[in-house]
């Protein structure tokens, strides 16, 4: 793929957004640093657990860009970039759908309980497939989706499953700061 033909990178974080020793945040930098072009959707300031603000604001981002994109999503990010693909996906080459959430079943204490995200419009999860290639990175021991419903879940999208072993959630909480299979995985997707 030359320089010219390159998507722009779409980080699409979960509902804790932007931390900056998160391995979205990390792989931002290391791609920008390399180069390439990437975004990031921003924090909200309002509306935060509100799934359409969330929507909007990714579709906002993706707007913006002129070119073809790839999605990057992590968590509800990854139920973000679902949402909004039943409605918007013409540029989107493909996405990286890491460690995405069950949130049709009760989540760890300190989450929204399946109540509070169905209000805020989270649920349920869109099912069908997604108009464009994705990969979905799942971890077999992380706390807020089983593998079980990941492999489920990148089967009902059409997507490449990637069992990534014991990570946690893939974030600074479960140990994981840097993660370079991102970039593996990215260029897989980006070649397919």
């Amino acid at each position: 793929m030359s320089r010219t033909a390159e998507p722009v990178v779409v980080i699409v974080p979960g509902l804790r957004d932007h931390v900056e020793e998160h391995w979205q945040t990390l792989l931002a930098n290391r791609l920008t640093e390399a180069g390439r072009a990437v975004r990031t959707v921003p924090p909200l300031t309002q509306d935060q657990l509100s799934r359409g603000a969330r929507v909007a604001a990714l579709d906002t981002v993706v707007k913006e860009i002129a070119g073809p994109v790839v999605l990057v999503a992590h968590s509800a990010g990854v139920i973000t970039a679902v949402h909004w693909s039943e409605r918007h996906a013409g540029q989107v080459r493909g996405a990286l759908l890491v460690t995405p959430p069950d949130f049709e079943k009760p989540l760890p204490e300190g989450y929204p309980t399946p109540e509070v995200l169905d209000e805020n419009g989270w649920t349920p999860v869109p099912r069908a497939p997604l108009p464009f290639p994705s990969i979905v990175a799942a971890s077999s021991n992380d706390p807020l989706g089983s593998v079980e419903r990941v492999t489920e879940l990148a089967r009902n999208w059409g997507g490449r499953l990637v069992e990534l072993g014991e990570v946690g959630h893939l974030n600074p909480a479960s140990g994981h700061g840097p993660w370079p299979r991102a970039e593996e995985l990215l260029r897989e997707l980006e070649q397919s």
